[in-house]
């Protein structure tokens, strides 16, 4: 894949040489809601016209949205072609080494249905006005492990190295709080699995009802996971305190265990640690794609690329499919995906010389419009690809907050994979009204959580 030229000038300026590290101009930063978009991306489309320009993304009342399920703006929307095995070289600069992976791994059923590229991005005034500031004001501190004047969401709207795109993947807007239930799953070879369910909570601490400024300062979210099915999971669950600067506060992570009635500090929910449930098909840093202290890796940015990205995925959170609709042997009804050609940052990330992990290498790609990670390719310790993310990207139009309708990671190796983040079959959607205080996040409320 060739990097495609920038368009705008002031991305030319903050991909310069020796300003790393460093807020940008006040000069740079005005060109955010002018050339660029409020939150960094090129405003402009390409040239060839096959990505248009972004005219403010969806609007809230988009389409209707009942119990937090979306109706699909882009119903009538039509593929424009289908990469398959038999002709995705045609097509090999835009297609990540993940995907061209998978062509080969699966060659009759692994295929991309390519659509018209919708810019549907669209965050709220005050996530517009944070992002402002941190433009101008936001600094990596401990040798990129930290943030300093740093407020809300989308800290380097315009980067100047991959350290700061992947802090943009940290820290993108996933909503002030969040209350949903989610499932996983992790097909045997032949398509059988079983689900795994759970309630989640996610609540930013300028969200919360008792919220203190001095007292929370270094949190960037509060996170709580239970496990509710099956019956021999139900009743554990995981809280994170995740920091800003996780080198002069790591990551406080505690686990209730059901079985053991007993609240226990849990160090292994970070980095390479497993994941919960997850068959030891995920690291604890795979989730949300990517999560975490990014301090184990040296961030390359290789630059901009465009690449089929799965976006606007609305299907696939569609309540009229079944779990059994979705999961497929081998991979994901790929009947229910959507593909758009998108502008995205690629970055290369390799294992510091001092540091361990199981992912020696990851290859990350990040869209512009969301600063979400959209396709990540992991790589073992003989560089060998191992395992490849992809997000199914939609924007949750009515609170104006991107996301994911499924995450997908698979394991070239063994020939399966995890699917996180399902609720077709739910009785609802994300509760993006959700309203909590600090104590409801406290190690004490865990075991008032866990309660079968």
């Amino acid at each position: 894949m060739k990097p495609i030229l920038l368009s705008s000038a002031v991305l030319t300026w903050a991909l310069a040489a020796g300003v790393a590290n460093a807020a940008v101009s006040e000069q740079q930063a005005a060109e955010l809601g002018k050339s660029l978009t409020p939150i960094g991306a090129e405003k402009a489309g390409n040239a060839s016209g096959t990505i248009p320009e972004w005219t403010g993304g969806l609007a809230k009342d988009a389409g209707p949205v009942q119990n937090g399920f979306m109706t699909n703006p882009y119903a009538d929307d039509k593929p424009q072609f289908v990469i398959t095995a038999a002709n995705y070289e045609q097509y090999a600069e835009q297609l990540t080494p993940g995907q061209i992976a998978m062509f080969k791994r699966y060659p009759d059923s692994y295929k991309m249905p390519v659509y018209p590229t919708r810019r549907s991005v669209a965050l709220p005034d005050d996530v517009n006005a944070a992002t402002r500031h941190n433009a101008v004001n936001t600094r990596l501190v401990q040798g990129g492990n930290g943030l300093e004047n740093y407020k809300l969401a989308n800290a380097f709207p315009i980067p100047q190295d991959g350290l700061e795109v992947i802090w943009n993947q940290i820290t993108r807007y996933r909503g002030h709080s969040m209350e949903r239930v989610l499932t996983q799953a992790t097909p045997q070879t032949n398509g059988n699995f079983t689900i795994v369910r759970f309630n989640e909570q996610y609540v930013v601490p300028q969200a919360l009802t008792d919220y203190d400024a001095e007292r929370m300062g270094n949190i960037l979210y509060y996170f709580k996971q239970q496990v509710t099915d099956p019956g021999r999971l139900a009743g554990n669950v995981l809280l994170v305190h995740e920091t800003i600067n996780q080198v002069e506060t790591p990551r406080m992570a505690w686990i209730y265990n059901a079985g053991q009635r007993r609240v226990r500090r849990a160090p292994q929910v970070s980095y390479d640690g497993p994941g919960t449930a997850a068959d030891g098909l995920r690291t604890s840093d795979n989730l949300d794609m990517y999560n975490g202290a990014p301090d184990r890796y040296d961030w390359e940015l290789v630059g901009k690329k465009e690449v089929f990205i799965p976006y606007n995925s609305y299907e696939l959170e569609s309540p009229e499919h079944k779990y059994t609709d979705v999961i497929k042997a081998g991979h994901i009804n790929q009947d229910l995906t959507r593909y758009e050609l998108h502008r995205v940052w690629e970055l290369k990330a390799k294992v510091k010389p001092d540091q361990r992990h199981i992912y020696a290498q990851r290859h990350v790609f990040i869209d512009e419009d969301s600063w979400q990670a959209a396709h990540i390719d992991h790589y073992d310790g003989r560089g060998e690809l191992w395992r490849v993310a992809e997000a199914h990207a939609l924007h949750r139009y009515n609170a104006q907050v991107p996301g994911y309708a499924l995450e997908t990671l698979y394991d070239l190796v063994a020939g399966r994979y995890l699917a996180m983040g399902m609720y077709n079959e739910e009785s609802r959607g994300y509760n993006y009204d959700y309203k909590a205080s600090s104590n409801e996040f406290t190690p004490a409320a865990l075991r008032q959580s866990g309660v079968r």
